[in-house]
């Protein structure tokens, strides 16, 4: 009998996986031909084109190779984001809280802290410059450089990664602290129990204001608009993406989507108690949630103008100080 039930977790994870995945891949084509493109008055891609389409495009493209300390690593990245957001959404599936020591808030804020400092090394290791060497020094008239490492469009967002990190990723993880603060535990099972028996967090005092700054985390985390310093266009082009092609960028392009869905099905367990399994009807509330969150990201930033440090730093103190009430009054 526990061959049979170990066979039937295994089989419910793998099949909630790919369910999980596949809905990932519409979601960017959902913000932009559905909000985006509405919201300006075009027609827009279509809804499979930056999730589904673009990904196979890019993957037969001619691969490159930047100049870089560390290559392999450097290649590697993308594929250890995707790997990341996929252990915290396996996490996530009630067949995970078995294992309570991996089932827990502090395993998936930790997964989360590897997959924005992937953003730092990225930025950190290309030393080309749209994918030419440029092995001369950087002369500017009346600031001669000396014989010192040179500086490349990437390590701007490299820098801003580092920003994330230190501050700008609080919001996030003050809203997931939230749930902590009222169940008094850090195990996803007795955070989805608690609100079994006394109904979704989403509906208290406390978790309301929680859900406002985890979808302001959302954003962040997404580097999405106003958000975006990571990857502005003014300055860094695509950030810490711009040496990726070929099947790299491809998974770059998954990992957004599949990200999207991860953190939507993320607030559909601390929030609403409902995780995701393909046995259930609740799945049905993960990919509800999974849609809406998108749809409202994309109005957000379609109104929204571009954040410099001068408007970033006052919306994450705010938030964060949201966030610090939410878990303040849930301790009450």
């Amino acid at each position: 009998m526990s061959y049979i039930t170990a066979l039937y977790s295994i089989l419910a994870v793998i099949l909630t996986v790919v369910l999980c995945f596949i809905v990932s891949t519409l979601l960017p084509g959902i913000e932009r031909k559905y909000v985006h493109a509405r919201i300006q008055q075009r027609i827009g891609p279509p809804v499979t084109s930056p999730g589904i389409m673009a990904p196979i495009k890019f993957y037969f493209k001619e691969n490159i190779t930047p100049n870089s300390p560390l290559p392999n690593l450097y290649k590697a990245l993308p594929i250890v984001c995707f790997i990341v957001v996929l252990i915290i959404l396996i996490i996530l599936t009630p067949q995970a809280y078995a294992i309570p020591s991996i089932a827990s808030i502090i395993a998936i804020v930790g997964l989360l802290k590897v997959e924005e400092i992937c953003y730092v090394l990225m930025g950190a290791l290309s030393k080309s410059v749209m994918s030419l060497n440029m092995p001369f020094p950087d002369l500017v008239k009346g600031a001669a450089h000396l014989d010192s490492e040179r500086s490349f469009i990437e390590d701007l967002s490299s820098k801003r990664a580092l920003r994330l990190i230190s501050y700008g990723s609080f919001p996030l993880y003050l809203a997931i602290f939230t749930p902590v603060a009222i169940t008094g535990s850090i195990f996803l099972q007795d955070i989805v129990i608690y609100q079994q028996i006394n109904g979704p967090f989403l509906f208290t005092l406390s978790g309301a204001i929680a859900a406002i700054v985890f979808f302001l985390g959302y954003m962040i985390l997404l580097n999405e608009y106003p958000f975006a310093i990571l990857k502005t266009k003014a300055d860094v082009i695509e950030g810490p993406y711009m040496e990726y092609a070929s099947k790299y960028r491809s998974i770059v392009f998954i990992t957004r989507g599949f990200l999207m869905f991860t953190l939507g099905a993320l607030f559909s367990v601390l929030f609403i108690g409902i995780p995701p399994n393909i046995f259930s009807w609740g799945i049905l509330v993960n990919i509800i949630v999974a849609l809406i969150f998108p749809v409202l990201m994309g109005i957000f930033s379609a109104f929204s103008p571009v954040f410099t440090n001068r408007q970033f730093y006052p919306v994450v103190i705010g938030a964060s100080l949201l966030g610090i009430l939410a878990i303040v009054v849930g301790l009450l």
